[in-house]
């Protein structure tokens, strides 16, 4: 195996709107201020585009993403699940936001063969800690393997170890930061199911996860650690967020550093040639019809397919596929989408250091600008 390529993307929710078109949903209603049923997405989204059909099939949601998956052929493919997967009934008190798709729609993964669902974020202990566990428990039972999230303190830090053909393996570490949502009365501690939540971005952080990546990796493995971090609707990176990431790939052998919750894709950088994506963006939720932060693109994602040199890690390219949401399914972008992410890539990732180059067939490829 001469190189390994990964699929990486947003945050995928499948949750709320979306649970309500497929085969089995789950009761609709919700405590958001504003909206008391799921089904209230449904009606906004049919507003914008027009009907949803009703009782999709598990591939539905995925639309061009599986041509795109079957014509890269990646090693891996990872994803952020930012959905409970539970019939629990036990709605976080005092939170706005609960999202949550049924169990027997698991098959909606198994569809486009995710691998390995990140479940450190904001969304994952929506419905209480017997949803936390209904989620890890139909996880594990459809062979999708977790990180970030568990019973208690070490298994939600333990990675997610994928085998690879050629051997070696792909190992995920997942965490999540308060400044994506995440507060420490859902942090994973002994005697207690959560997150795997990070307390802050310190140097004393990279060398505790330092240490655990080094229990574990063997000399052919490719190490991802995927992090919900920072605010919503917002292009700044941080320069905490810069030294955090510089930091894992320089003391704690991280390859990649996969980056998401900000509902937009940010700019990217190759630190030492190896992969940073600071905002991933969102690649599929039910956000289709509600106003306010459109001049952000949120219906607009990408496919990120980087492949790697399996003996250093090292990134030997990153191609992207661009697509947009549209009636509850991922779409290729039309031509004006791919436009503005072109010229939104490379005004962000610019003073990082990375441009776009866009190819004939409307994918992008990254390059080096000086």
């Amino acid at each position: 195996m001469n190189r390994i390529t990964l699929f990486l993307c947003g945050d995928v929710m499948l949750g709320r709107g979306i649970d309500q078109i497929m085969a089995h949903p789950n009761r609709p209603h919700l405590f958001e201020p504003c909206v008391r049923s799921a089904r209230d997405y449904v009606t906004l989204a049919e507003a914008r585009s027009g009907p949803l059909p009703e009782r999709v099939t598990f591939d539905y949601v995925w639309g061009d993403a599986l041509h795109e998956l079957e014509r890269v052929s990646p090693d891996a493919r990872i994803v952020n699940l930012e959905t409970a997967v539970t019939c629990s009934e036990d709605a976080w008190p005092g939170k706005g936001i609960h999202y949550r798709m049924h169990p027997d729609n698991v098959s909606v993964l198994s569809a486009a063969k995710i691998d390995c669902c990140a479940l450190a974020n904001n969304h994952v202990l929506d419905w209480g800690y017997r949803g936390l566990t209904e989620t890890l428990d139909t996880l594990q039972a459809a062979a999708i393997h977790t990180a970030g999230a568990g019973p208690n303190e070490i298994e939600a830090a333990s990675p997610a170890m994928i085998d690879l053909a050629g051997g070696g393996r792909v190992l995920i570490f997942a965490f999540a930061t308060e400044s994506s949502g995440v507060n420490e009365d859902w942090a994973a501690v002994r005697g207690r199911a959560g997150v795997n939540r990070l307390k802050n971005l310190s140097a004393d952080c990279v060398r505790a996860i330092a240490a655990q990546v080094e229990t574990v990796r063997r000399p052919a493995d490719v190490v991802v650690v995927s992090i919900h971090w920072g605010a919503n609707f917002d292009f700044d990176i941080p320069v905490s967020q810069r030294r955090f990431a510089h930091g894992l790939i320089d003391s704690a052998a991280a390859d990649v550093v996969h980056g998401h919750s900000s509902h937009h894709v940010k700019g990217i950088e190759v630190y030492r040639d190896k992969l940073i994506l600071y905002g991933a963006g969102d690649f599929i939720n039910d956000y289709e019809g509600i106003t306010g932060e459109e001049s952000y693109r949120g219906d607009l994602a990408l496919m990120y397919f980087p492949a790697l040199d399996p003996g250093t890690g090292k990134l030997l390219e990153l191609s992207m596929t661009p697509t947009q949401t549209r009636r509850f399914r991922i779409n290729r972008a039309p031509q004006e989408g791919i436009q503005w992410l072109e010229e939104t890539l490379n005004r962000e990732s610019r003073p990082l250091g990375a441009g776009i180059k866009r190819r004939a067939d409307d994918t992008f490829v990254l390059r080096a600008v000086t």
